[in-house]
């Protein structure tokens, strides 16, 4: 368990740190043949590293299933995975100039569904 947590603490720090280097220094604004999928790939996996962490420790502060320490960090994984593609999707719309609040809340709706039909 602690190789995999310290495996995915490595994963998260560079991500966030690939994601600030191509925010600061290669702008997707000047350059978006380049910039924009190293952007949106960068920022999947930022978001899926440190959401991964975040809901790791959510799980492990409130025991609500009786489940071991690999269980606990596939799920982990699992909806570290599903925010990132919620945020990336949402980029993308805003990006498009397609994103409203109702369309956010629908997105969320549809992989908390999906989160919850694969718990069962």
């Amino acid at each position: 368990m602690t190789s995999l947590l310290f495996g995915l603490s490595l994963a998260s720090l560079l991500s966030v740190t690939s994601l600030v280097i191509i925010l600061i220094r290669v702008s997707p604004l000047t350059a978006p043949t380049q910039a924009i999928p190293a952007f949106f790939l960068s920022l999947f996996l930022s978001i899926s590293t440190a959401g991964a962490l975040l809901f790791l420790l959510l799980w492990k502060w409130l025991p609500t299933h009786n489940w071991d320490s690999g269980r606990v960090m596939s799920v982990a994984l699992r909806e570290g995975v599903f925010l990132a593609l919620v945020v990336v999707i949402l980029v993308i719309f805003h990006l498009l100039e397609l994103f409203t609040w109702w369309i956010a809340l629908l997105i969320f709706a549809i992989f908390g569904l999906i989160e919850l039909a694969l718990d069962q």
